[in-house]
């Protein structure tokens, strides 16, 4: 005797419900969005679209815990959907990016959601996969990387203007500045207003002393992404040093004692010798670093290990990296102990976990 599997009818008006909660977020009316697909879960539990309305609109009201899980679920659900892999992997890549275990997460969405698109010939999915895969290395610092993501991503959408400035972003990290400039005036050839390529262009425009330029690079940026790109925060020098000298002395006694042959500074920027001096090179826009060799490490036959060591704080790019004058502040206590880390030996790993990457 043949067993046939009972299928499952559709609740009724799924069709209606759907298009419901779809004005809901055309409306902006995210609440009610999630209220209604919550309701319309309770009778069809794995039903795909609303799957998705339930995270995205999570996602609109900030509650970001929640959407973590709801895209998990839909994931889970259907472990080939690959608009379920590409919502969940943006969300974690670009929502989350703060989050180095997220954007991890996101990248392995994204190698699994490549590999489908290619399978079943979806050239606009491999695309968006390599695209956020690019992104995400990025912000993983692992920029070579992310270069090989989206030099294939481009032979896909050879002109695609995300792509393009994301390439740009990754050659500014690595250091490669001239290469850079190009990639970010070649983005402004096809996107004129494209305001990451205007900022990038001007950061580029600073390090080499152009200020002329570079201040209308950051004016050109404000005006077309305001949220995104506010004035920096500006501190006198006399401020600054005070704020510096502040959060040496809010450091513990037993770390204070490490740096009793330690000369701790502020400069705009990091030169491109503290840079290249780590392979890969340094982030340009590094708010700190420490020079020498770590406590732990020292030799009594290197002579070099009897050099003082050097703290540096970089004043541009801690007043960039804050929104408000207490932030700045804050952050400028969080760069010292993150520094002072460095010279205890603590590496980036054990930083991170710290809270003090």
């Amino acid at each position: 005797m043949v067993k046939r599997t009972e299928k499952r009818a559709e609740p009724e008006g799924v069709k209606e419900r759907l298009k419901a909660v779809e004005a809901a977020f055309e409306a902006e009316e995210f609440e009610r969005a999630l209220a209604q697909v919550n309701t319309l879960l309770e009778a069809a539990p794995k039903l795909p679209e609303a799957l998705h309305y339930r995270a995205a609109a999570l996602v609109e009201l900030g509650q970001f815990e929640e959407a973590v899980r709801a895209y998990r679920q839909a994931v889970k659900s259907h472990p080939e959907d690959l608009e379920f892999l590409l919502g969940a992997a943006d969300f974690l890549i670009c929502r989350m990016g703060e989050d180095r275990e997220a954007v991890e997460e996101g990248l392995e969405l994204c190698a699994r959601g490549r590999k489908l698109a290619h399978r079943r010939d979806d050239v606009e999915g491999v695309y968006e996969f390599l695209l956020l895969e690019g992104m995400g290395l990025n912000q993983l610092g692992e920029c070579t990387r992310a270069l090989v993501s989206l030099d294939a991503a481009l032979v896909h959408v050879p002109r695609s203007v995300d792509a393009h400035v994301e390439r740009g972003i990754s050659l500014f990290e690595l250091c490669q500045f001239e290469e850079a400039r190009m990639a970010f005036e070649e983005v402004l050839e096809d996107a004129p207003e494209e305001a990451w390529a205007h900022h990038y262009l001007g950061l580029i425009a600073e390090r080499r002393g152009d200020m002329r330029e570079s201040r209308k690079r950051f004016a050109k940026a404000q005006a077309l992404l305001p949220q995104e790109f506010p004035p920096p925060v500006a501190l006198a020098e006399e401020e600054f040093d005070q704020a510096l000298e502040a959060a040496v002395k809010a450091l513990p006694e037993h770390v204070k004692g490490y740096l009793d042959n330690v000369t701790i500074s502020v400069e705009d920027l990091p030169s491109n010798d503290d840079l290249l001096a780590q392979s890969p090179p340094l982030s340009p826009s590094i708010l700190g670093v420490f020079r020498g060799t770590p406590v732990g490490e020292r030799s009594v036959t290197n002579a070099y290990d009897h050099f003082p060591a050097a703290i540096v704080l970089y004043q541009k790019n801690l007043e960039r990296f804050a929104r408000t004058r207490e932030e700045l502040i804050e952050q400028i206590g969080i760069t010292v102990m993150h520094e002072v880390g460095h010279l205890v030996g603590l590496d980036e790993d054990d930083l991170w976990e710290r809270g003090l990457d």
